[in-house]
């Protein structure tokens, strides 16, 4: 689905699923073309159209965005087995940047003081899909609660989680 101009693309069913959602994978190029995609543990939606990423620990990821901006980030509540990919374009954030205390706020509040932050990588999304697990399809009437079930099941998760 392409992003409208008058308003971004993160409504209710976004937030819920990245709020539900432990990782997020940021991929990107390096100079030679080749992929990175690495998961990222700190992340939160800003405003309606951009996705911020903390960089604790992302040298390569960041090296990678300054020669090339376009990024595609993706998440999944692992429970419910469904979640959003993104496409965009991404900012490295220094701290010293005017906007890092804003973009990072949130960030910052889940960082604590456990994770130094060292920039704010900040992804526009241009463009976004809906992702979904095989189930959806093959078993259409299936309930999330059901869903849910399956899922702890697999994952060894004792119910009431």
């Amino acid at each position: 689905m392409a992003v409208r101009k008058d308003r971004g693309p993160i409504n209710q069913a976004v937030k819920t699923d990245l709020k539900n959602s432990v990782l997020c994978w940021l991929a990107t190029v390096d100079p030679a073309g080749v992929p990175n995609v690495t998961p990222k543990e700190i992340f939160t939606s800003h405003g309606d159209d951009r996705i911020v990423i903390a960089d604790i620990a992302s040298s390569n990821s960041v090296r990678n965005i300054r020669l090339q901006p376009n990024v595609c980030v993706s998440f999944i509540d692992i429970f419910r087995q469904r979640g959003f990919k993104f496409v965009g374009t991404a900012k490295i954030i220094p701290p010293e940047a005017e906007d890092f205390a804003t973009l990072g706020a949130e960030l910052l509040r889940m960082a604590g003081e456990d994770f130094l932050i060292r920039n704010v990588i900040s992804v526009r999304i241009d463009r976004i899909s809906r992702i979904w697990a095989p189930s959806y399809t093959l078993f259409p009437d299936r309930a999330d609660e059901e869903r849910m079930q399956s899922a702890y099941a697999a994952y060894g998760v004792r119910s009431g989680h």
